[in-house]
């Protein structure tokens, strides 16, 4: 097991490496000055000559990505000064020069808007967007799952075309699509019957009770970002459901008088849940870095919204940082998932 996490994560490293190297060289090639998106159209030219210095943009790109790695890397060498600044480390080494060796955090450089490290604004954004994905995920596999089942019990019904035609279109439909549709008929058309809103985050402003907590705009997008999955689920769940029924054991459970519902919640249902479980841990990870345009249109507080709106104001140290934050986690969904294979069923391991 231990020679299988290994492998696992070096291939997680080597895919975030490949994402450090694409971004990097992605937003280098991107128009604007970061010194003066730093400090202004209205900076003198010895202010900008020293931001330059201190983002390494008066060095060859090469310099510059080397830089950027260091910074990156959980192990890196950096000047005290800027260690005390800007680091959350532990000294392991003095070098020369006034440089330390240290273990760190990783440095995602500081927003050119707030002036802030990128990594406080992302963990500040975090909670919202799992908040949105937990609840988009769990939305979906209950009513997948019960529709799933559903459709297979009522095979060749009304119920079950009606399942099928339902799942076919919202595999179809984008999540910007049905966000907006969304929007607009259940928080603006109809607010007045269903009390949701077209937009707000978990916490609204209140000027005499400060913040209060409001779940009912999470409702609109975990349902939206939810739709996808939800419809892939049930597909899974009544394609293998449909599998299982006609399986000897079934027949065998029924034979011995137990009851309908007993077959298929205790019987059959936890026999045909494999390969959504497979389903479930793949689209968590999808929802953690998909929710972008939801949490935009809905106006939800989460790492999806910060990285549009940094991207809206060429706060490119943000939006690089939110890509890089977005794939490490999607790495470490994806190693997790596989480990839990691993446990479930050991011939993975070989």
């Amino acid at each position: 097991m231990l020679h299988f996490l290994l492998r696992k994560t070096g291939y997680g490293l080597l895919v975030l490496f490949g994402v450090v190297v694409l971004v990097f060289f992605l937003f280098n090639v991107l128009p604007g000055d970061p010194a003066r998106l730093t400090l202004g159209q209205r900076a003198d030219v010895s202010s900008l000559e020293n931001v330059r210095k201190e983002l390494h943009l008066d060095q060859p790109v090469g310099m510059q990505f080397l830089f950027y790695v260091n910074d990156l890397s959980p192990v890196g060498v950096h000047t005290k000064q800027d260690a005390q600044a800007n680091l959350h480390y532990l000294t392991l080494a003095h070098l020369p020069e006034d440089r330390l060796l240290v273990l760190k955090a990783p440095y995602l450089r500081r927003s050119y808007q707030s002036k802030k490290p990128v990594w406080e604004i992302l963990t500040e954004a975090l909670p919202g967007t799992l908040l949105l994905a937990v609840a988009a995920m769990l939305f979906a596999t209950v009513a997948g799952i019960s529709l799933g089942i559903l459709s297979a019990v009522k095979q060749n019904t009304w119920m079950d075309t009606s399942a099928v035609f339902a799942s076919v279109m919202g595999i179809s439909a984008p999540s910007f699509f049905a966000g907006i549709v969304l929007a607009y008929l259940f928080g603006f058309v109809w607010s007045d019957y269903t009390g949701l809103h077209m937009t707000g985050s978990l916490f609204d402003v209140d000027p005499f009770r400060g913040r209060v907590l409001n779940l009912r705009n999470l409702i609109l997008p975990a349902v939206t970002l939810g739709i996808r999955p939800l419809a892939i689920i049930v597909q899974l769940t009544r394609s293998a459901m449909l599998d299982v029924l006609h399986q000897d054991y079934i027949r065998t459970a029924y034979a011995k008088g137990l009851s309908r519902s007993r077959v298929i919640w205790h019987h059959g249902l936890r026999n045909a849940l494999n390969p959504v479980i497979t389903a479930i841990t793949g689209w968590f990870a999808e929802l953690l870095a998909g929710a972008f345009f939801v949490e935009y249109i809905f106006g939800w507080k989460g790492i999806g919204k910060v990285t549009v709106d940094a991207l809206d104001k060429f706060d490119f140290p943000v939006v690089m940082g939110a890509i890089l934050f977005t794939a490490g986690i999607f790495v470490l969904v994806n190693i997790l998932a596989d480990l839990l294979y691993a446990v479930v069923d050991p011939r993975i391991k070989l």
